[in-house]
């Protein structure tokens, strides 16, 4: 019996969203927003030699059809990515109303979000009055910092030292349908962090805000660090996904990075986390030692967290040149009736105007024993194609193009 492994790029969208209008960047539309293809482009214009030089080298992605996944869903050109594809390859593109990462993660299992998500729209005073209150009752404060949209690295250099000395909590949000409050490991305390999130969570839960996310750090004033001890308390998939499936039918599920997160446990049988070098590894060790007939699904933040956001070309591109060199032995160990499947739950175009996700198609990238072009075709089929592959008794929603 086969195995699977789903393999999410964080953020590694290919353009072309025939939505993308519908949704912002700071007041400018996602219109036009391509993150590969335009990293690509920007490495053959030489914008990109931070650690790096030339095109963009993905050549073990780009053999499965990245490059031909690219163009298919926007036109792109792709410099660098010429290949041609010897895997099964297309787009997939959600209809769920958001660009974040529940939503994604969710669509690609085969549940789409059947509701509007809370957004905090305010840049200052970003929360209402009950729940900071709620967040001073539960941690034990006379007030919170920050209050605002912010970048977890910004937010902690402005309010780090002043939440040392007085122990109030650093709340902030983003574009995203998020509340995040961070924290000192030591001064603050990581336990207590965790559960100051896990006990605001149902009242933001409530609101339809999806995550809950607490951010430790450690260090001094000018030498903070945020730690991989980070957790997302996720609203509840409203209904059964991938993993609620496959778990259902007595397989084995494997999880990696921040996915048992994203799905708030359900449906997980083991948890691997850590900074994407180590999830790599993990990944390795599902592929050489997951059961027959079990599901792996993974998570690779790094491209999203530590480039999109920040805007930084150059980083992504070493990124997406780390992750092609590092997958090539992974997949060498494949057996041959497995199904690896690459895929990204949104954009996050570093060359675009503001912090954002965008709005973009996703490519669909297979190894195993299937080859050619499925089109572009709909979040859900990635979910339905994995179910088809194990040979679930129950396959959601979506249509294997498999």
């Amino acid at each position: 019996m086969g195995r699977a492994f789903l393999v999410v790029m964080d953020s590694a969208g290919i353009g072309g969203a025939p939505d993308a209008g519908d949704f912002f960047n700071d007041g400018v539309p996602d219109t036009g927003a391509n993150t590969l293809g335009h990293i690509a482009q920007a490495c053959a214009e030489g914008r990109a030699e931070e650690g790096r030089s030339g095109l963009l080298k993905m050549p073990v992605l780009d053999g499965l059809g990245l490059g031909a996944a690219l163009r298919l869903a926007s036109g792109a050109r792709g410099e660098g990515l010429d290949a041609l594809p010897e895997g099964l390859w297309g787009a997939a593109e959600e209809v769920s109303p958001g660009k974040d990462t529940p939503t994604g993660h969710w669509e690609l299992a085969g549940l789409p979000v059947p509701w509007d998500w809370h957004y905090f729209t305010e840049k200052v005073g970003s929360f209402p009055p009950d729940v900071v209150a709620e967040v001073c009752r539960l941690a034990g404060t006379e007030g919170i910092h920050g209050n605002m949209h912010s970048n977890g690295v910004k937010v902690i250099d402005d309010f780090g030292e002043q939440h040392q000395k007085d122990g109030w909590p650093i709340c902030y949000t983003s574009a995203d349908s998020v509340f995040q409050i961070a924290a000192h490991e030591e001064s603050f305390g990581l336990e207590r962090l965790l559960a100051l999130c896990e006990g605001l969570a149902p009242m933001l839960h409530a609101m339809k805000v999806g995550r809950v996310i607490a951010r430790p750090f450690v260090g001094e004033p000018g030498a903070y660090t945020r730690t991989p001890n980070r957790r997302d308390y996720a609203i509840e998939p409203p209904g059964p996904t991938l993993l609620d499936l496959a778990q259902a039918d007595g397989r084995e599920t494997y999880t990696i990075g921040k996915i048992r997160d994203i799905f708030a446990g359900r449906g997980v049988s083991h948890v691997a986390k850590g900074p994407d070098a180590e999830l790599m590894g993990h990944l390795a060790d599902a592929v050489a030692g997951a059961e027959d007939g079990s599901l792996t699904f993974a998570n690779f933040v790094e491209f999203d967290s530590m480039y999109g956001h920040r805007r930084d070309i150059s980083g992504y591109a070493r990124h997406l040149e780390w992750f092609d060199a590092a997958i090539a032995p992974v997949l060498a160990a494949l057996r041959p009736d497995d199904l690896m499947i690459f895929t990204a739950d949104h954009g996050n175009d570093p060359s675009w105007t503001g912090t954002d996700h965008t709005r973009e198609r996703v490519p669909v990238l297979a190894a195993g024993p299937y080859s050619g072009q499925v089109g572009v075709r709909g979040f859900v089929d990635v979910g339905a194609s994995v179910a088809a592959h194990l040979g679930l008794s129950a396959r959601g929603a979506g249509e294997s193009f498999l």
